[in-house]
């Protein structure tokens, strides 16, 4: 699974199955795309690249500010989840491992979560 938490003026954490990276998926009018510079982010130089509601493109340097698309071991995005959900996070998770994740980190319950094309997903805001 990868993670990629992303600082705004609200944290917004991004998980997926690492397998779905870079996949869209669509049914009817709706679509799911999994797009690296969302889950996985961007990274150059040692600097982290974000991007901010404007749509305009910041470096950041600061050394473990920030999760940047980092495979995570199922105990490792439970913790995650736990420490951002009392952060006032937003919450965007792809894919079975990962929304598997946050039922076990009580995030969401199985009535929560949406699936396009088989795939499930669920968004949170705290």
């Amino acid at each position: 699974m990868l993670v990629n938490i992303i600082k705004s003026y609200r944290e917004v954490v991004a998980i997926c199955d690492s397998e779905l990276l870079g996949k869209c998926f669509e049914e009817g009018i709706f679509q799911l795309d999994i797009k690296e510079s969302f889950y996985k982010g961007e990274q150059k130089a040692g600097n982290f690249l974000t991007t901010n509601k404007g749509g305009e493109t910041n470096s950041s340097s600061e050394e473990g500010s920030q999760i940047k698309g980092e495979k995570k071991t199922e105990q490792e995005v439970i913790q995650i989840i736990l420490d951002m959900k009392s952060e006032d996070a937003t919450f965007n998770i792809a894919g079975k491992k990962s929304v598997n994740c946050a039922v076990k980190a009580g995030l969401i319950s199985k009535d929560s979560i949406k699936t396009i094309q088989g795939i499930p997903f669920a968004l949170v805001l705290m």
